[in-house]
């Protein structure tokens, strides 16, 4: 297991990632064109009622003023309150955080069941029809974008054929993976392709590395060698290109949640972009950002779970 030291300088590295964050957040959020006080007020208020709403919010303080109350606030746990929602941030994101998260995982799960067995099967028989059948069929996914994907499966399974729901979340488990199938699975076949070739790459040199041979060579059986010795070492670049992974899907999930008609995050912060929600717009963009970097402390967890001499950088 990774030693204590190592987890805790692995934390110590997100506190400035996540004060640049911070950082580019407020001021990018009031780049944007609008003024959040017109927003917020009714079409009917005066100019002194605008004026009010402005001072709430605490806009018409310098902007060094306003980023040291909004670390403060943050710090605290005090997102604000959404202009749009009429409602805090924190309860916003947390209504709808839950659906993106187990989109997600649902994504990287079939992800990981369509790569996984391809790839090891193109390795172990590279350079023949079946290495480029798969290259070829996973060469398609990663050559059209995400919400093509989407729509072609939404037309086709869902318009068509009538076998998943057009738009959704569902209520139960069950309902879940129903109406999430087409989203996760447009998701998981451009992801999937990345993981493909990577992974058959990986296998390829590590199968013909001197030490695999050297493992042979002992009288190893081939389960053994492959465990020990083929899978370990191929799957240590294979886990880091599947954490980027991950945190593009989490941070990219804006447009699969809008085809799709999903309630989750990434809806909600196209949403707030329209509305010219700041509260919301800068709690979301805090939520993407403490969840990338949490997949990224865990990839370097199995990381040095897989290759013990990362724990020594």
């Amino acid at each position: 297991m990774p030693s204590l030291s190592y987890l805790v300088a692995r934390l110590l590295q997100i506190i400035p990632t996540f004060l640049l964050v911070m950082v580019f957040i407020f001021l990018l959020v009031r780049m944007l064109p609008g003024d959040p006080a017109i927003a917020m007020a009714e079409a009917k208020a005066t100019d002194a009622q605008v004026e009010q709403i402005r001072r709430n919010l605490g806009l018409d303080q310098p902007l060094p003023v306003q980023f040291m109350v909004f670390v403060k606030n943050t710090l605290s746990g005090d997102l604000g309150r959404s202009i749009m929602m009429k409602a805090p941030v924190s309860e916003v994101i947390l209504s709808r955080l839950p659906t993106t998260i187990f989109l997600s995982l649902y994504a990287v799960a079939l992800a990981v069941l369509l790569a996984g067995p391809l790839a090891f099967l193109a390795a172990m028989r590279a350079n023949t029809t079946t290495d480029v059948v798969i290259r070829g069929a996973f060469q398609v996914g990663l050559s059209m974008p995400v919400f093509y994907i989407g729509l072609v499966l939404l037309t086709v399974l869902a318009a068509q054929l009538r076998w998943f729901p057009v738009g959704g979340y569902g209520t139960t488990f069950l309902g879940n993976l129903h109406h999430l199938m087409l989203p996760a699975l447009s998701v998981a076949l451009y992801t999937s392709a990345i993981i493909v070739r990577n992974l058959r790459a990986s296998l390829i040199e590590v199968l013909d590395a001197d030490y695999v041979q050297f493992a042979r060579a002992k009288g190893l059986t081939p389960r053994i060698v492959m465990t020990r010795h083929v899978l370990r070492n191929a799957l240590v670049s294979t886990v880091t290109l599947l954490g980027l992974s991950i945190g593009n899907l989490m941070s990219g999930t804006l447009v699969t949640e809008t085809v799709f008609a999903i309630p989750g995050v990434g809806r909600l912060m196209l949403e707030a972009i329209f509305a010219r929600d700041y509260p919301l717009i800068q709690g979301l963009t805090l939520t993407f950002a403490v969840m990338v970097s949490v997949v990224f402390l865990l990839t370097d967890v199995v990381q040095s779970l897989l290759d013990p001499r990362l724990r020594k950088s």
